[in-house]
C-alpha cells in the first residue's frame, strides 16, 4: 500500500493524540515519520486518512489500535553492550562499589541489587547487563539480583521477555565468545540461555504515568529515551526518577544526553571516560 499522506491540521492533531498517550514529541517535520510507521494500519483498520484512523483509535475501547500506534511510534534502536562504555562503568566501578556498600550494610544476608532500564525496548540493554553481572561471579546464588526492563511498547516488552533474536541482532555488540556463551540457536535464531534470562523480568511501563509499586533501585539506566520528551516532561519524569532511586544509588543516561536543563538533583560524577549521575550532597 502506497503511504497515505497527512495534512498540517491533521499532523497537529494526530501528534498531539500521540503526546496524550505516550508522552513522545514529535515536532514538524517529522510527518513522514508517521506517514512511514503507520502504513500497515490504514489497511489493518480499513482507513483511508489519518483522521479516520485517528477516530477508530479514540473510539476502539479495547485500545488494539492505541497500543499498535505506540509500537509503531516508539524507537525501539537498541543492540548488545551499545556504547561499551555503561557496560565497562558498571563492570569496573558502579557494580563493584555497590557490591561493596551492600555486602557491609547486611554482612548476615545476600546483598541485594535491584536494577532498572526505564527504557529496555527488546531487551538487549538488561541481558547486556546480566551477562556483565555473570562474568563478573555476580551470581543468583551468591545475590539477590533483581533486573528489570521496562518498556512502553508491548511488541519490545514481549520480543524482549521471549528473548529470540535473528543473526543481525546478534551481530551488533556481541562477540562471537559471548554468543557462544549465552545463546543457544534455534534455527536461523538465537535464544537467550536460562541463566541470563532468570535474572531478567519485564513490564510495559508509559515514563509519564505515576511509578506505583516499584520499590526502590540501587541503578537506573534511562538512556536514549528523554529526547523524545517535552523539557517539561523531562523535569516531572526525572523527579519521578529520584523517588525510586536508592540514596546512594547511581544514575546512568545516554552519553550525549544532559541533565542541565532538566534537574538540579543530581551531581555529575566521572570514572575514566564515562560519566554516572548520584544525589548531591
Amino acid at each position: 500500500m502506497a503511504k497515505i499522506k497527512i495534512s498540517s491540521e491533521e499532523f497537529k492533531i494526530f501528534t498531539k493524540y500521540i503526546l496524550d498517550i505516550s508522552g513522545i514529541a514529535l515536532d514538524t517535520g517529522k510527518e513522514y515519520l508517521l506517514e512511514t510507521r503507520l502504513t500497515a494500519l490504514f489497511t489493518k483498520y480499513n482507513a483511508s486518512t489519518f483522521a479516520e484512523l485517528l477516530h477508530k483509535a479514540k473510539t476502539d475501547l479495547k485500545k488494539e489500535i492505541e497500543n499498535e500506534i505506540i509500537d509503531a511510534i516508539s524507537t525501539n534502536e537498541t543492540y548488545f553492550f551499545r556504547d561499551k562504555s555503561p557496560f565497562e562503568l558498571l563492570q569496573h566501578k558502579i557494580l563493584p562499589d555497590l557490591i561493596d556498600k551492600r555486602t557491609q550494610r547486611h554482612s548476615s544476608v545476600k546483598p541485594t541489587i535491584r536494577l532498572w532500564s526505564a527504557a529496555n525496548s527488546t531487551g538487549q540493554e538488561i541481558y547486556s547487563i546480566a551477562m556483565t553481572l555473570l562474568e563478573m561471579g555476580v551470581t543468583m546464588d551468591k545475590y539477590n539480583i533483581k533486573l528489570f526492563g521496562t518498556d512502553i511498547s508491548d511488541a519490545a516488552i514481549a520480543y524482549a521477555s521471549y528473548g529470540l533474536y535473528n543473526k543481525f541482532e546478534v551481530a551488533r555488540g556481541l562477540d562471537p565468545r559471548r554468543l557462544t556463551r549465552y545463546f543457544d540457536k534455534k534455527e536461523d535464531r538465537f535464544k537467550i540461555r536460562d541463566e541470563v534470562r532468570v535474572m531478567a523480568q519485564f513490564q510495559k511501563m508509559n515514563l509519564m504515568k505515576p511509578f506505583i509499586g516499584l520499590g526502590k533501585f540501587d541503578i537506573i539506566l534511562c538512556r536514549n529515551v528523554m529526547i523524545y520528551f517535552t523539557t517539561e516532561d523531562r523535569k516531572r519524569i526525572y523527579q519521578s526518577i529520584s523517588k525510586v532511586l536508592e540514596p546512594d544509588g547511581y544514575l546512568l543516561i545516554g552519553s550525549t544526553e544532559s541533565l542541565t536543563n532538566d534537574t538540579d538533583l543530581f551531581a555529575s560524577k566521572k570514572y575514566l571516560n564515562s560519566v554516572f549521575y548520584q544525589f548531591k550532597n
